[in-house]
């Protein structure tokens, strides 16, 4: 990105756009009963209460009422639509590391394969973006977590734990291809997982090929391990290469979340936030809300000058609704350098 004199100044900054990450599917809701929603309505005011705060991106997960993660597309399709219809400017991203259960008595579980998946393109009301991860990586989230972290919380049980510590994702060549072009076939926008520099230069040649033409959307994932750490030489790293015309967002767990919200503020970045990515407060003597870490993102902004986004402003920034008919216009409107004429522009394809 270009770093140019006065980049630190608010007023060559774009509104920092917040996003909400307040359904916790990692944890249970005994971990924090208060701040965990479980009933569909409880779902839907969380969302409402995390706008209100200044939220204007929602991160997606669903509940069944006995509290575990949902499977099931047609809780899903309810959660957006009762979203939509209390906050309807609110952007809802869908994460998309999920898969989805029968729903009928004898039909086969399709856990986590290719085409269950691929079952996002097809939620209705269809959300704003889904994350889409690229190149299959180890995803340890508990490698920089400290002891205190999971203590008192089902995270700290052995098997929870070494779930978490063992957890890989999935995304191979051939299925992020095929899942972009069903999102782009449903207009919904790829939002991109970066968790290194590979991750993000494997995004980069997908859009030299044509594979996406849209605008550039993308979370700086800073977890650990097997993504990156968060540190501002990782970040500055990342930044070297990515264009001035991406959104970027950056995201950590635990207590790196803050410090690294911080950084993402002063840049002229944007940030993320909620108890999925971490629910004790920087002194953990506590536990923060989604709704109190949004309060906080919101004051450290506005005291940097910086000011908070509004949804209309969110959707313009993010480019919500915009799409590319050429590959040289993509790259152009994203800042990236034009293809070379007639050369290889990589990515494990074979031209026809």
């Amino acid at each position: 990105m270009n770093f140019l004199d006065g980049h630190l100044y608010p007023e060559n900054q774009q509104p920092l756009v917040i996003t909400a990450a307040p359904y916790a599917p990692g944890y249970l809701p005994s971990d924090f009963p208060e701040d965990i929603p479980i009933t569909m309505e409880d779902q839907i005011q969380k969302a409402v209460d995390c706008y209100n705060a200044g939220a204007t991106i929602l991160h997606l997960h669903v509940r069944e009422l006995d509290g575990k993660g949902s499977k099931r597309l047609s809780k899903f399709n309810e959660l957006i639509a009762g979203v939509r219809a209390r906050v309807p400017e609110m952007i809802i991203q869908v994460g998309g590391s999920i898969s989805f259960a029968p729903e009928g008595e004898g039909e086969a579980a399709k856990w986590l394969s290719d085409d269950t998946r691929h079952m996002l393109a097809e939620l209705d009301p269809k959300p704003d973006q889904v994350t889409v991860t690229v190149n299959t990586t180890l995803m340890n989230v508990t490698e920089h977590a400290e002891d205190a972290d999971y203590a008192g919380l089902s995270r700290g049980s052995d098997a929870f734990f070494n779930s978490y510590k063992e957890m890989f994702v999935p995304s191979g060549p051939g299925w992020v291809e095929e899942h972009i072009r069903r999102l782009n076939k449903a207009g919904i926008q790829s939002a991109f997982q970066c968790y290194n520099i590979n991750s993000f230069e494997t995004v980069e040649r997908l859009m030299r090929r044509g594979i996406y033409k849209g605008p550039l959307a993308m979370n700086w994932v800073a977890l650990s391990g097997g993504m990156d750490k968060p540190s501002i030489y990782s970040l500055a790293n990342m930044l070297r290469d990515v264009p001035n015309g991406a959104m970027l967002t950056v995201e950590s767990n635990q207590r790196n979340v803050l410090p690294v919200n911080m950084m993402g503020i002063a840049l002229g970045l944007h940030v993320r936030c909620g108890i999925e990515d971490g629910v004790w407060n920087q002194q953990r003597n506590g536990k923060a809300s989604s709704v109190s870490q949004i309060e906080q993102l919101v004051r450290i902004s506005r005291e940097f000058g910086r000011p908070i986004a509004t949804a209309k402003e969110a959707r313009a920034i993010c480019k919500i609704g915009v799409w590319y008919d050429t590959v040289e216009e993509s790259l152009e409107a994203n800042g990236f350098a034009p293809n070379r004429k007639g050369a290889n522009q990589g990515f494990l394809l074979k031209t026809a």
